[in-house]
């Protein structure tokens, strides 16, 4: 067996057993690290991933706080940067989002503008999953 998973076929395992002999949906919980550029990811308090971001860079700021997703869109454009595609988009506070980045090699460092970013393939996971269990289940946490 590969030592890596693909993140849909753990997506669907940790769904699978999180929900097992439940009627309700998980509780998806995202924690953003700042100050590691890091983000968590638990469903129902189990550990799920553990992926690099990129946050704001000098000069601007990523929201912390305690936050419900309010929008999912599976490819924004921003119109306050030049159309830059944003995939798989994660809206949680104004026009800030968790949203894919095709800049993967600056992961782990504060590059953006605010949003918080991710590998695409990572972004499409944590869309996919918030949407299977619902805005109303999901809270991001970021903190300093």
């Amino acid at each position: 067996m590969p030592a890596r998973l693909p993140s849909c076929l753990i997506l669907t395992v940790v769904l699978l057993l999180g929900l097992a002999g439940q009627s309700t949906q998980a509780a998806v919980a995202v924690r953003v690290q700042l100050s590691t550029q890091t983000m968590q990811i638990s469903v129902n308090g189990v550990q799920y991933a553990s992926w690099p971001v990129s946050t704001a860079r000098r000069g601007y700021r990523t929201p912390t706080g305690t936050y419900r997703p309010y929008s999912l869109q599976r490819m924004h454009y921003s119109r306050l940067y030049d159309f830059t595609p944003m995939p798989y988009s994660i809206f949680f506070h104004g026009g800030y989002a968790i949203h894919g980045t095709f800049e993967v090699r600056n992961l782990g460092r504060p590059v953006s503008h605010g949003c918080i970013r991710l590998a695409p393939d990572q972004a499409q996971t944590l869309f996919e999953l918030i949407r299977a269990q619902g805005a109303q289940n999901t809270t991001i946490e970021i903190s300093p």
